[in-house]
């Protein structure tokens, strides 16, 4: 591959097995997922001066979302629009968000970056993203093989700095120490905020007359969890955790005004306040959302091709992608249809690049983490049209950083 934006180096080496077994020492036990190779053994380098516009737009909209997220608070017609369950509206309401920029502290935007190296937003997720271990472990090391720049390098010691505020004292997700990814996820976040923390199983824990309890009995009052907490409007028990949360019993990181940020029809609001022109935005970054976002409503009014989403999908989950006679072009099989469960958003289509790997041609995703309201660690997905759990790992390094 050879365009302005990426190109390809390397080739997958012969001692696989081998590279695996290191790679699970440093952290990632899931380079292979049975006979799948999630991990492709090649580096995909992003030339730098694209980089520091996928960086741009990180920190542009990153301002954009928290103002736009702000201007929801307190409006509860916005929060059904934006498919929050009622049972987090007392919590929303009652709690103060964080500081400016502060509002998730452990965020990653997913970006189309096309070869020609144009940048489109394709959504935020700012409550639980995972590929914290692939970017911040497994990038670096893969281009210090091949001699490349890696931003991603200071992605442990921006975590470091969040959880010196957050001050968790449990990280959690569910089936800890059996599902690889969120169990390896928690791992590395609790290694690298260099605290000590102790590290829970979600399904082990109960709330006891508001107080958030283990498996041993212990209260946590302070928790980072990947738990997306769209399904405390489903779950058994959520709505006493959100009791606990909206109490002050238990403080939960990311914090409970994150899922304003994580749903997908925020942007359907930002950008109907970019087409009014209001005042909410500086000039910039009006500028910005023009630039690098896509227009997005919460009903299907293109004339062109689009693409319909879940407000809380995940992994592909609801995707649908239309082409311009209006007919769907391809939907994701693998993911769980959250449609069901959510109002959809509705957003002008961009296509992911191709990118030649040796495996095949794929479609490449870029994310960009912001931890601690910097952006800092890029990730590189290869699939479909559609970035779905059937989608490949491939690290992203940086060339010509000045």
């Amino acid at each position: 591959m050879n365009n302005r934006a990426f190109r390809v180096v390397g080739q997958p080496l012969e001692d696989r097995k081998a590279r695996v077994a290191e790679l699970a020492g440093m952290g990632f036990t899931w380079a292979d997922i049975g006979a799948e190779e999630y991990w492709i053994d090649q580096l995909v380098v992003m030339n730098g001066e694209v980089y520091e516009d996928v960086k741009q737009a990180s920190r542009m909209l990153w301002s954009v979302f928290d103002k736009g997220a702000r201007f929801v608070f307190g409006r509860r017609d916005l929060y059904e629009m934006l498919s929050i369950p009622e049972v987090l509206w007392d919590g929303l309401d009652q709690l103060e968000p964080g500081p400016p920029g502060l509002i998730s502290r452990y965020a990653r935007f997913d970006f189309s970056v096309s070869e020609d190296g144009r940048v489109k937003l394709l959504e935020l997720n700012a409550d639980t993203p995972t590929g914290y271990v692939e970017s911040s472990i497994v990038t670096p090391w893969m281009s210090r093989q091949y001699g490349y720049c890696s931003p991603n390098a200071v992605m442990g010691e921006l975590v470091r700095q969040a959880w010196s505020v957050e001050q968790p004292e449990a990280a959690a997700c569910i089936d800890y120490g059996k599902h690889l990814e969120d169990s390896g996820t928690i791992d590395a976040l609790v290694k690298h905020s260099g605290r000590q923390m102790r590290c829970v199983d979600c399904l082990d824990l109960w709330v006891d007359e508001g107080i958030l309890k283990d498996s041993d009995n212990r209260a946590i009052s302070g928790m980072f969890a990947l738990y997306p907490k769209e399904w405390m409007g489903v779950d058994d028990g959520g709505e006493a955790l959100a009791y606990a949360i909206e109490t002050g019993r238990l403080n939960l990181f990311n914090p409970i005004h994150a899922i304003i940020l994580q749903s997908k029809g925020l942007q359907a609001v930002i950008w109907g306040l970019h087409e009014m022109g209001v005042q909410l935005f500086t000039r910039e970054e009006h500028e910005a959302i023009e630039r690098y976002m896509l227009p997005t409503y919460n009903q299907p009014v293109f004339e062109g091709s689009y693409v319909s989403k879940s407000m809380f999908g995940r992994e592909g989950g609801s995707v649908r992608m239309y082409a311009s006679s209006g007919d769907m072009d391809i939907q994701d099989e693998e993911g769980f249809d959250t449609s069901t469960l959510f109002e959809n958003v509705y957003q002008e289509r961009a296509d992911l690049p191709r990118v030649q790997l040796a495996q095949g041609e794929y479609r490449l995703l870029t994310g960009m983490f912001v931890i601690n309201g910097e952006p800092c660690g890029l990730l590189g997905r290869a699939g479909g049209l559609i970035t779905g759990n059937a989608s490949h790992f491939v690290a992203i390094g940086v060339d010509q950083i000045e």
